[in-house]
């Protein structure tokens, strides 16, 4: 499944962006989907995850609280809503999707997933 992201850009600190995940010719009813984001010279850092079942959901300790994954079965989307954004923030942005995985407290790892995306910017400055 190719998946395609969209709602990167710049926004102040404090504020509020939403990121969109949507596949390619295909739907994401049967997947567990996540986001990744990643700065350079650092590891893709795993942020967000939701099931695909029950909706379960899991949030790193650097965006709990303030990030929240949502899912549009009618829209065959994923979303990533960043609110009280910080300047530890700022990366490229990867959806990620996976028919097999389940997203729990144990984290995410880059190697569960096997679709992905092709990323979106994400600034914050003032």
């Amino acid at each position: 499944v190719q998946l395609v992201e969209s709602g990167g850009g710049l926004a102040q600190p404090g504020g509020s962006l939403r990121l969109s995940c949507a596949p390619s010719g295909a739907t994401l009813r049967y997947h567990a989907a996540g986001w990744f984001r990643q700065v350079p010279g650092k590891e893709r850092e795993g942020v967000s995850c939701i099931n695909r079942s029950d909706g379960t959901t899991y949030y790193s300790d650097t965006v709990k609280g303030r990030f929240t994954i949502s899912r549009d079965a009618a829209k065959n989307t994923v979303y990533l809503q960043m609110n009280r954004l910080k300047p530890e923030d700022p990366a490229v942005y990867y959806c990620a999707a996976d028919p097999m995985l389940y997203c729990s407290d144990d984290g995410m790892s880059e190697g569960d997933f096997t679709s992905w995306g092709q990323g979106t910017q994400v600034t914050v400055s003032s």
